[in-house]
């Protein structure tokens, strides 16, 4: 489902080429084949911020939220260039107005609220399998959001 969600997220040919890079997109099968080593918790915590990264470009297309579309380059820089996940907290951290940003003015709609709870959800899983529901969820979430929709008409 990993692999679906990133395709779905990114089908823009530049955005891929950009985004998906070999690490994004063998985050899961490395923390797969990473069991019982001690590269487990990194790996876990790159496929989580794939993850992530794929449901905020999601939230970005949705409803044109800058501060989505300021999020993903942040969380695949985490993704690609930290080599344990105490550098991923110190990326994160860099960037926390960016995610006070976001929250903060966020305009939600039914869409966007479903998105942002299985982001949410990302970030508080701490199992494999948590990962994998968030991602089969979304993948069976995207062709039912409206990303035509003008917003003004509402």
């Amino acid at each position: 489902m990993y692999d679906t969600l990133l395709q779905l997220a990114f089908p823009d040919p530049a955005d891929a080429a950009r985004y998906l890079t070999p690490e994004v997109r063998q985050a899961e099968a490395a923390f797969r084949t990473a069991a019982g080593s001690a590269g487990q918790n990194l790996r876990f915590e790159q496929w989580r911020l794939g993850l992530g990264m794929s449901l905020l470009k999601l939230v970005a297309d949705l409803g044109d939220q800058p501060e989505s579309r300021q999020l993903v380059p942040v969380l695949h820089r985490a993704l690609t260039q930290s080599r344990s996940p105490e550098d991923i907290d110190r990326h994160m951290a860099r960037e926390a107005r960016l995610f006070d940003e976001l929250y903060n003015n966020l305009y939600v709609n039914e869409e966007g609220e479903k998105l942002f709870d299985l982001f949410a959800r990302t970030l508080d899983a701490d199992r494999p399998e948590l990962l994998d529901a968030v991602a089969a969820e979304a993948v069976a979430l995207v062709p039912h959001l409206d990303f035509e929709r003008d917003d003004d008409e509402d």
